[in-house]
């Protein structure tokens, strides 16, 4: 060994509910790596872990008369104590830093280098498995020596067997003739399919499809009719949906699918209480004790709820009032009101109100006044009930 070659340490420590344990691997110049483990039979933190770890790889490295020394390690508390960058402001650790600037004496070159986790997986899993296993104390555990394997077991106890110059298909080709020239495919339900050939697969796809029997039907019904009748081929389905799309009286008579999009329009309340329509019945003969003579009606779509009031006279400031206090404050600002051309209801104080909450409001069509189909119901509901 020269004085000038350079070797690499690295150390890991591993404390958790089994147990505390610390693993070091030295590594030379030629590439040979040495490991050193060891369980720790007594409390300590992590840090304190990681200590004995370095501690113990450093004193493996001055047996070995190792001059040159590159230390790397994954935890960083521990390496920039080491370099004198960080305070140490625990009181266990500060022997233990001691303890390492006294072994430092003994090298002529030594940095210390911090290394992730992910790359210092040697001896993080021999710290690991120091931590976990039982080892007797009077019963020293030699290191693990660890193999690699480029190709599974199963691989290696296979014997070659004897080269022939028979092809790669001699085997199906065998099968084809002991057995005979038409090959079956087996199905799920263990029915046997005859496999054809191109030359056979179309006319089996001209006759199925506009044959004497034939009914135009398309791509995938006519692949299932076909595996129905017993014959299949790898690309069948494919070659079904090809063959129909080339079929001119399917292209002529068929369907028109092709239609453009267009947006769907929500006809009936899609919520409750978010679209009203709203009539008035009357006049009503004899008048009431009060001398009403006019009911004033709204009626949700979706729940078929029923308001109603009676008046004197239903003005637009008696719908306007009605509005607000027995519909909005009842039951929230509803999205749409739908009413018929009457005078009272489409006055500028209905549009007001309707532009100060937000409201739609919509006309049924004077030329089908049934379109306002359940106010018409309510009406009569209503003055069943009255008459």
């Amino acid at each position: 060994m020269t004085e000038d070659s350079s070797w690499r340490l690295n150390f890991d420590g591993a404390s958790n509910a089994v147990g505390n344990g610390i693993g070091a691997v030295l590594v030379s110049p030629n590439g040979d790596h040495y490991l050193f483990t060891c369980k720790l039979d007594f409390d300590c933190t992590n840090n304190m872990v990681e200590y004995e770890a370095c501690i113990m790889g450093l004193q493996a490295a001055i047996e070995r008369g190792i001059k040159t020394l590159e230390v790397y390690g994954d935890s960083v508390l521990v390496i920039y104590q080491l370099r004198g960058e960080w305070e140490i402001r625990d009181p266990k650790l500060i022997n233990y830093r001691k303890v390492v600037l006294g072994l430092l004496e003994e090298f002529d070159d030594i940095t210390f280098n911090y290394l992730p986790r992910n790359e210092n997986q040697m001896a993080d899993a021999l710290a690991t498995l120091a931590s976990m296993i039982k080892a007797n104390k009077e019963e020293e555990v030699r290191p693990i020596q660890m193999s690699v394997y480029e190709a599974p077991a199963s691989c290696c106890n296979i014997e070659e067997e004897e080269k022939d110059d028979n092809p790669w298909y001699q085997d199906i080709l065998r099968y084809v003739r002991d057995h005979g020239d038409i090959l079956y495919k087996r199905r799920k339900d263990q029915v046997l399919l005859r496999c054809v050939d191109a030359v056979e697969a179309k006319l089996i796809l001209e006759e199925v499809h506009e044959g004497v029997c034939g009914t135009h039907v398309n791509g995938f019904m006519m692949a299932r009719q076909i595996m129905r009748f017993g014959y299949y081929w790898a690309t069948m389905e494919g070659d079904c949906i090809n063959y129909t799309k080339k079929c001119h009286k399917c292209q002529i008579f068929g369907d028109k699918i092709h239609v453009p999009p267009s947006p769907l329009h929500v006809m009936t309340s899609p919520w409750p209480f978010s679209m009203w329509g709203m009539d008035v019945i009357g006049p009503i003969s004899p008048k009431a004790s009060n001398g009403h003579r006019f009911i004033f009606m709204v009626i949700d779509y979706f729940t078929k709820w029923v308001e109603v009031a009676s008046y004197v006279n239903v003005t637009k400031s008696a719908v306007s009032r009605f509005l607000k206090k027995e519909i909005i404050c009842r039951y929230g600002m509803p999205e749409k009101i739908i009413s018929d051309n009457a005078l009272n209801l489409n006055k500028k104080m209905i549009a007001e109100v309707c532009d100060q909450f937000k409201i739609k409001h919509h006309n049924s069509s004077p030329y089908r006044l049934k379109m306002n189909g359940a106010v018409g119901a309510a009406n009569k509901n209503i003055k069943k009930i009255v008459g």
